[in-house]
């Protein structure tokens, strides 16, 4: 690569040794931790961060065959009386959570109107050509699949509306057309300006994975009507980024923050995407025929490779700063560890519940 600054490569840090132990005993210690430590930093805001935290939170609860945590429902209930306000697709995120909270606690689901209404009605909720939902007008990014798109599933599932659930689905397939790389099926962090920048984020690939699981999930519960064929579709789609992912996986389980490889970032490594394509891979197990034995040593192993980087006040660490679409690989370099980022909490909350319910599994087909 002409140009390129090999500065960050050069001198990045050597990979920590996976988790040893994943035994439910030692996965809840762990959730226990993400999740008192995440409260503890606090939760602020009506975005994505805590969205995405909370779900982690609520999934690690359901894995544990929990109710949902006290903490989560007043967490959104002094949202609602505080006013939400819906500006971006980012606040979408958190509507997930009230959604499956509302199993337990209808009245959760009350801001699910207003915010499907933005999607639908919103003039800041553009498209691209192609129908895919903008990130940012002209900007179709990988995290909005996971931001709206498992939203709309949800919300849809909710209702029993089958027509929401395509949307979901058209959402996915749309995504998939602008950034998964024909060639190698992995997904680009995003698109500017109609032009897709080929940059394989690992965070970006696991959106799109989680998202793709989320639908393919929703569909084999069979509450809401879905479409064969798109069913088929996004089950390929998945299939290919997750075999070109595990193609491309490194021993310790961790992939670096972009995950072909790149010069300026090989080395350099991120661990909520282990969390949440590790996550993806167990759950993927389940719902796509044929691939359990590989999918799962895989999951498995970005588990323990990301829960690796656990420090003892429950902390993930090694995690990329919210991440805007950069133009050039370089800038994709970024990794925090000066503070706790909310993404990476609940991405590793993920990781934890995948790999409880594949245990779960396990023993039961052992019997």
């Amino acid at each position: 690569m002409s140009g390129a600054d090999l500065t960050s490569a050069r001198y990045a840090r050597a990979p920590l040794p996976p988790l040893a132990d994943l035994s439910a005993a030692r996965l809840i210690e762990i959730g226990e931790r993400l999740c008192a430590r995440a409260w503890a930093a606090g939760l602020p805001s009506w975005f994505w961060g805590e969205g995405v935290c909370l779900l982690g939170m609520l999934r690690f609860a359901r894995a544990r065959r929990a109710p949902c945590p006290d903490r989560i429902v007043t967490w959104l209930r002094r949202r609602y009386a505080a006013g939400i306000s819906v500006t971006h697709v980012n606040n979408l995120a958190p509507g997930i959570v009230a959604l499956l909270a509302a199993a337990e606690y209808p009245e959760l689901a009350a801001p699910a109107t207003e915010l499907g209404r933005w999607l639908h009605e919103s003039a800041s909720a553009t498209r691209s050509s192609n129908g895919a939902l903008e990130h940012w007008p002209g900007s179709v990014w990988a995290d909005t699949t996971f931001m709206a798109g498992v939203f709309l599933g949800h919300l849809g599932e909710y209702r029993r509306d089958r027509n929401l659930v395509a949307l979901f689905g058209e959402q996915l397939l749309a995504h998939a057309e602008t950034l998964q790389d024909p060639g190698t099926g992995l997904f680009a962090h995003g698109s500017h300006r109609g032009e897709t920048i080929w940059n394989y984020w690992g965070r970006a690939n696991a959106w799109c994975a989680l998202s793709a699981v989320e639908y393919l999930e929703l569909a084999a519960r069979a509450t809401v009507d879905t479409d064969p064929s798109q069913v088929r579709r996004i089950s390929e789609s998945l299939t290919r980024q997750l075999s070109a992912l595990i193609a491309l996986q490194p021993a310790h389980g961790v992939w670096s923050v972009l995950v072909d490889e790149q010069p300026e970032n090989a080395g350099i490594l991120e661990t909520s995407a282990a969390a949440g394509i590790g996550a993806a891979l167990l759950r993927a197990a389940a719902v796509i025929p044929g691939r359990r034995t590989d999918f799962m040593t895989a999951g498995l192993r970005a588990v323990a490779g990301a829960l690796g980087y656990v420090d003892p006040a429950g902390t993930l660490t090694r995690v990329s700063a919210g991440t805007v679409l950069q133009l050039v690989p370089f800038g994709y370099s970024v990794i925090r560890d000066d503070r706790l980022q909310p993404w990476g909490q609940g991405l590793a909350l993920h990781a934890v519940a995948a790999a409880l319910e594949a245990s779960v599994g396990q023993s039961a087909a052992g019997q």
